[in-house]
C-alpha cells in the first residue's frame, strides 16, 4: 500500500464545478429551483428533464469556462500542505468529458491552482461511472484515501479497498453512509495524519 497517495474527485472536491456551472446557466437563460442547493442532479437543479440536463452539462465541461474554475473551499491551501509537510501526491479520478480540449483546460486550471502535486489524471466521460476506473487504480495505489462528493461513487471505492472520505455538501449531508465526512480539506487533512502519521493540526 502507497500511503503517499490520496486518489479524488475534482468537482465539488477540488474545484467548485457547482457554483460555477450554475453561474453559466443564468447565462444561458435558465433560473434555479427552490432548495436547489440540496439537489444533486443538475437537471433537477433547473427543472429540466434527465436528458437536458445532462445536454448542458456535457455543453458546459466542453467549454472555456471550464478551464476557470476556482478551488473548492481550503483545497488550495491544504492540498499543498499535505504534499509539502508529508510528501503526499494526487492521482485525479474524474467523469468530466472524453474531449481532449475538456481535459487539457482541466489539467491547466488544476496546476494554476495546485501546482505539481499531481501523479496520474483518469478522464471519464460527463458522469461516467468510476468503477471501473476505480478497480483499475486499485491495482496501483491499493488501500489509499479516496476523496468524493458523491456518496455512490464512495461506495464503489469501497469495494476496491479505498478509504473514502466524502466531502459534505447540501445536496449529500443527509444520505447516510459509514464513511467519514469533511466539510473541508482541513478535516481531511487532520483525518489523514491522525490515522496515518500522528497527531498533528496542520502547519502553514
Amino acid at each position: 500500500m502507497n500511503k503517499k497517495i490520496i486518489v479524488t474527485d475534482v468537482d465539488g472536491v477540488l474545484l467548485n464545478w457547482e457554483d460555477a456551472f450554475q453561474i453559466w446557466m443564468e447565462h444561458q437563460g435558465f433560473e434555479k429551483v427552490k432548495k436547489h442547493k440540496f439537489i444533486y442532479n443538475a437537471a433537477e437543479q433547473f427543472g429540466l428533464s434527465t436528458e437536458e440536463g445532462k445536454k448542458w452539462v456535457r455543453i458546459f465541461n466542453q467549454s472555456a469556462a471550464i478551464g476557470f474554475l476556482p478551488p473548492l473551499r481550503d483545497a488550495q491551501e491544504i492540498v499543498k500542505l499535505l504534499s509539502k509537510n508529508y510528501g503526499y501526491r494526487f492521482v485525479i479520478c474524474t467523469s468530466l468529458s472524453t474531449d481532449k480540449a475538456a481535459q487539457e483546460l482541466r489539467t491547466r486550471n488544476l496546476e494554476k491552482y495546485f501546482g505539481n502535486v499531481f501523479e496520474e489524471y483518469v478522464y471519464l466521460g460527463t458522469g461516467a461511472d468510476k468503477d471501473d476506473a476505480l478497480y483499475k487504480l486499485a491495482k496501483k495505489y491499493r488501500g489509499c484515501y479516496w476523496v468524493e462528493d458523491k456518496v455512490e461513487n464512495a461506495y464503489a471505492g469501497e469495494k476496491v479497498e479505498f478509504k473514502p472520505v466524502v466531502m459534505e455538501h447540501g445536496y449529500n449531508m443527509h444520505n447516510e453512509h459509514p464513511f467519514f465526512v469533511a466539510k473541508n480539506w482541513e478535516d481531511i487533512y487532520n483525518h489523514i495524519i491522525d490515522n496515518e502519521v500522528k497527531p498533528k493540526t496542520y502547519e502553514r
